[in-house]
């Protein structure tokens, strides 16, 4: 019997990729009204290198832009960047579609709800506040919780004491097959991959279930615990 879900956090409840390529844009646009004489591609594409060296919470990326390209770093030019990073991320940080009807729903139901995310602490609760999302879940795990990252046992361990339920009582809804779904699977954690907010063109999620539509978390649900029911008849 499903009892509780833990969702990932960034392309599962929220289209993070979205939100980083429209905050990066303006961030690039704020240098450039500063009076910063750069490119705007070749600016996107070096900033978008330091996030994949450095990780995509890396909180420096603009000192280190800067610091390259100027080859000091400029405080008006990194305000400027800061700025226009905020204000994109604020106006373009939304839920995917039915995200937060479902997870009502979910509640009515009695299903537990958590969040598993390797965001440092800070920002995933930044996020969360910011959808109103904070309320809805019985227990958050980011990074800085559990000092470590997904596919490790430990988050997944975490939420599960916080949530008091088995692994075979929970779903694990994610994104990303190699650190959600192996994760998940490697503790006997029924897998669902969230096709809708997968940039990789995965071909095979190794997930025991897929969606394409957040919503279709409740029929997964419903059709497990109905089968259950039957068979214990």
């Amino acid at each position: 019997m499903i009892k509780g879900v833990i969702f990932d956090l960034d392309n599962t409840l929220v289209d993070f990729n979205r939100i980083k390529i429209a905050a990066v844009q303006s961030g690039i646009s704020g240098m450039i009204e500063a009076g910063m004489d750069i490119d705007p591609q070749d600016s996107y594409n070096r900033i978008m290198r330091i996030y994949e060296d450095m990780g995509w919470e890396y909180q420096l990326v603009f000192d280190q832009f800067i610091s390259e390209t100027a080859g000091y770093l400029d405080y008006k030019f990194l305000a400027a960047g800061i700025l226009g990073y905020r204000r994109a991320r604020e106006a373009t940080l939304t839920p995917y579609a039915h995200v937060n009807t479902t997870l009502v729903s979910l509640i009515k139901m009695g299903i537990k709800l958590a969040v598993v995310s390797d965001a440092p602490a800070k920002e995933a609760w930044l996020r969360l506040c910011q959808l109103n999302f904070h309320h809805l879940f019985d227990t958050v795990i980011t990074f800085d919780d559990s000092r470590e990252r997904k596919p490790h046992p430990k988050p997944f361990l975490m939420a599960l004491q916080k949530l008091d339920l088995a692994a075979e009582e929970t779903l694990m809804i994610g994104d990303w097959p190699e650190r959600d779904m192996a994760g998940a699977k490697n503790l006997n954690i029924t897998t669902v991959f969230a096709r809708y907010g997968d940039f990789l063109n995965t071909q095979h999620s190794g997930a025991d279930h897929e969606i394409s539509d957040f919503h279709q978390i409740l029929k997964i649900i419903t059709e497990l615990n109905s089968r259950e029911e039957g068979s214990a008849l």
